[in-house]
């Protein structure tokens, strides 16, 4: 339990300041936990924020290897990512933070160590199968999923700044949340799917 609270409270902390401005003290204030117990996890603080960069992509990794994509169509296939996507994003709107201080403050050079590539794999299959078996019109994969995931994840990147355009209206909440993913769903398969 205590090296999850650490995680937490690491998240929280690089989402607002980045690796740079992130302070291990401030990590274990947020954790309720002794700075010499941060360092007895994870030892400094970059294997910590290796940690944190790793997290989202395992959580992700392990709910889509439970799904079985293969007897799914391609349309299906897509739906579930967009939703499994969403909902993750749903329940930690912080990361898209954490994924922006990593490009901004250090070009990605944390983030190529994660294995993003093995998470996106699922969704680069199922567009090859979907034009494979011409439910899809031709694509370039992986801009395809660039698009995909920008249509699913920057609605939580600016909902911060869009709660005070729109007060009454709460983004994060769970109807709302479901109508952005019904959305993200019909705008995205009208861009994939053959004509």
């Amino acid at each position: 339990m205590t090296k999850q609270q650490i995680l937490d409270a690491a998240e929280q902390e690089f989402s607002r300041h980045g690796l740079n401005g992130a302070r291990m003290s401030a990590i274990a204030n947020l954790a309720q936990v002794t700075t010499a117990t941060v360092h007895y996890y994870f030892e400094n603080k970059e294997n910590l924020y290796r940690a944190v960069l790793q997290r989202p992509i395992d959580e992700v990794q392990a709910t889509l290897g439970q799904l079985n994509f293969e007897g799914l169509s391609p349309e299906e296939a897509l739906k579930q990512i967009i939703r499994i996507a969403i909902a993750n994003e749903a329940k930690n709107p912080q990361r898209q933070m954490l994924w922006f201080q990593e490009s901004s403050q250090n070009q990605g050079i944390y983030f190529q160590e994660c294995n993003v590539l093995s998470l996106h794999e699922h969704l680069l299959k199922v567009l090859e199968l979907g034009m494979a078996q011409g439910y899809f019109r031709p694509l370039k994969p992986f801009l395809a999923l660039t698009h995909i995931l920008s249509v699913c994840l920057f609605y939580f990147t600016v909902h911060e700044n869009w709660k005070h355009l729109t007060p009454e209206i709460d983004r994060l909440s769970p109807e709302m949340i479901e109508e952005h993913t019904q959305e993200a769903i019909a705008f995205i398969l009208a861009a994939v799917k053959q004509n």
